[in-house]
């Protein structure tokens, strides 16, 4: 009996597809093969000028504000509100000021009269002085004229005074404002008998604005007029410049005080600020931004960018730390090129594509 064979050679395509399976499981695969570029933005490492700093607490304040006080004593007949915004020389109080004109009126009556019984003195003066030409006793009364006329004028100049006074007196009974500013407190009202020399109103000017702190001695050798420092207000950084450093220290506290512009945009007076004075003398570093920082499970480690555009982990330490910029120690050297964005997903050896900061998507 002829045995027949049910068992089929394998066809010749299917022989190829197992041939190209086990090609793919044992081929070995770049990293970054078959992806798509991930898009960075870089900056350069740079050798900068890093000082370690201390962080002190400051205070939005006015560079103006004036506890405006009365200048003569009487009843305040209108007190600005709260919250007014005056410019300069604007009144912001008024005092009673009747009896003030009324002596001002009197003051100028006693002008008037000295003025009139000078000029009858002049006039008999002239007339002695053509008859003195004739007679001693024209002469001996002409003396007497000029003597008069002499003390008329002395009396004149103390009567204009007098009216000057009161006329300023009058004039100062409307308080005004010495800058332009806003009503911050009101500590006499309408009706109120206000003292010579009282506090009326508070007034703060709320556009000419600084940052007010205080530091300790150890500081002073750092800082410098228009020195630029770190602000940090409301979570956000800022720059401003040292305006002055008060090199007297307050009796108590012993801190010194240090004045900061603030940059331009608009704040509140009171608001919190912190200040980033520096601790030592800056010196020579080579830094990055510290955006280009990696920081997972205890490890600090950057993104540098080869010149094929892909990227290479290095681990490093840091060190001082100055505003947006930090010190770093690795396998790092100035104007390498290193991540600042994008680089939270990024592996070692993926390609990347390089854009602005603008066009990061």
């Amino acid at each position: 009996m002829r045995i027949i064979s049910t068992v089929r050679k394998p066809s010749r395509l299917r022989s190829t597809l197992l041939l190209l399976a086990a090609l793919i499981v044992v081929s070995p695969v770049a990293p970054g093969a078959g992806e798509d570029a991930r898009p960075v933005v870089v900056a350069q490492a740079t050798l900068s000028e890093l000082a370690p700093f201390n962080w002190y607490t400051g205070t939005v304040i006015s560079r103006e504000q004036a506890r405006l006080a009365a200048e003569v004593s009487g009843r305040l007949l209108w007190v600005a509100e709260i919250g007014t915004r005056v410019g300069k020389d604007e009144v912001v109080a008024r005092i009673d000021d009747a009896l003030l004109r009324e002596e001002l009126a009197e003051r100028q009556a006693d002008v008037a009269r000295i003025e009139a019984g000078l000029v009858f003195l002049r006039q008999e003066s002239s007339r002695l002085q053509r008859l003195a030409k004739q007679n001693n006793a024209a002469q001996s009364q002409l003396e007497k004229m000029l003597s008069d006329k002499a003390s008329a004028r002395s009396e004149l100049k103390a009567a204009q005074a007098r009216a000057r006074r009161t006329a300023e007196l009058l004039e100062r009974t409307s308080l005004r404002a010495p800058f332009p500013g806003v009503v911050t407190e009101r500590l006499l009202k309408p009706g109120e008998w206000a003292d010579d020399g009282a506090t009326v109103v508070t007034m703060t000017d709320p556009e000419l604005l600084e940052v007010q702190s205080w530091v300790s001695v150890f500081a002073l050798p750092f800082i410098k007029p228009q020195q630029t420092l770190q602000l940090e207000i409301q979570g956000q950084r800022y720059s401003g410049k040292v305006r002055t450093l008060v090199p007297v220290s307050d009796m108590r506290s012993r801190l010194y005080e240090l004045r900061v512009s603030l940059p331009g945009q608009r704040w509140h007076v009171g608001t919190s600020v912190r200040i980033a004075v520096p601790g030592a003398e800056a010196k020579q570093v080579l830094a990055v931004p510290r955006d280009a920082l990696v920081i997972r499970r205890g490890s600090i480690s950057l993104y540098k960018v080869n010149s094929d555009n892909s990227v290479e982990r290095v681990e490093v330490t840091t060190g001082i730390a100055s505003g947006d910029y930090i010190e770093v120690h690795g396998d790092v050297q100035p104007g390498d090129r290193v991540v600042i964005r994008g680089g939270e997903r990024l592996r070692d050896g993926q390609t990347v594509s390089i854009l602005n900061q603008d066009d990061m998507p």
